[in-house]
């Protein structure tokens, strides 16, 4: 274990910052969270659980050196969700590696996403891979995660009652199989990179947990549910008027899709956690069917 300072965790009241900064906790690692509101249930959680919160702002480019002076590595994680979109996502990604390297940070691990260089027209990949570019540019001890799909968009559109029975619906083949990984194994392979440089310094790595159909995703939460659940392909042409980059998306998994070797990192890592066993710890089902 090569790990020897403390961490800076961004994104830590967050999918995946919140994934790392608990995976290193629990290894025994000193993690401080960038947060803009100490204050926030989110960030009093994460101190709780033994971080020690760093006000910060990616949108003030001040308040970043100040926090990585004297620490070990740096987990670097933006969103496209918010304010200014994509643009904003790459400004503060840039940001935040300008001030790694002022301020010495010996591994930085970036989380960009499985795909990023392979031609696919989805504004919020395009952004990662222009980063991971902006990144070989710098002289920055860097490792590049690039996850999956999470199972945790799943929840976002959990199967639905209909009559008897639940549809999980989704613009995509059913034959088609799209990979998944949970928030919590992110955290794992970022603790992984940083407790061993030797092994994951210069690297990009897509990495994923799962690799399910439409149909098979169905079936977790049928498992979880025990109720009947069965898969619907929706038509993608409203979704390309309405949500064109969404649109887009689901063009590429059928086109191309995630590539992670999942044979090697279930070799790396057996205890990866399936779709079902994480719907199992994170999912109930409608409360109709709740009582079954």
């Amino acid at each position: 274990m090569a790990l020897d300072g403390t961490i800076l965790v961004l994104g830590g009241t967050g999918r995946q910052g919140g994934g790392v900064a608990r995976e290193l906790l629990r290894r025994g690692h000193t993690v401080h969270a960038l947060v803009r509101d100490p204050g926030k249930a989110e960030a009093r959680a994460l101190e709780e659980a033994g971080a020690v919160l760093v006000r910060g702002d990616l949108d003030d480019e001040a308040t970043l050196e100040p926090a990585m002076r004297g620490v070990h590595g740096v987990f670097s994680v933006q969103t496209f969700r918010g304010p200014g979109g994509v643009e904003a996502e790459e400004r503060q990604a840039r940001a935040v590696a300008d001030a790694a390297v002022r301020a010495g940070v010996r591994h930085f691990v970036y989380s960009s996403v499985g795909g990023a260089d392979r031609d696919t027209r989805v504004p919020h990949f395009e952004s990662k891979y222009r980063v991971e570019q902006y990144l070989r540019t710098l002289d920055l001890p860097t490792t590049v995660l690039r996850p999956v799909m999470f199972h945790d968009i799943l929840l976002d559109i959990a199967p639905r009652p209909a009559q008897d029975q639940l549809v999980l619906a989704m613009w995509l083949d059913p034959a088609v199989p799209v990979q998944l990984i949970a928030a919590g194994d992110i955290g794992v392979f970022a603790a992984d990179a940083f407790e061993d440089p030797d092994g994951w310094l210069g690297r990009v790595v897509e990495i994923a947990g799962d690799s399910l159909t439409g149909p098979q995703m169905a079936a977790a939460f049928q498992a979880v549910s025990g109720v009947p659940t069965r898969y619907q392909q929706l038509p993608i042409e409203p979704l390309r008027a309405a949500r064109p980059d969404l649109a887009n998306m689901f063009d590429w998994f059928e086109r191309d899709g995630y590539r992670a070797d999942l044979d090697a990192l279930r070799a790396r890592r057996p205890g990866l956690v399936t779709l079902e066993a994480w719907l199992a710890e994170n999912w109930t089902a409608p409360p109709a069917f709740a009582a079954r």
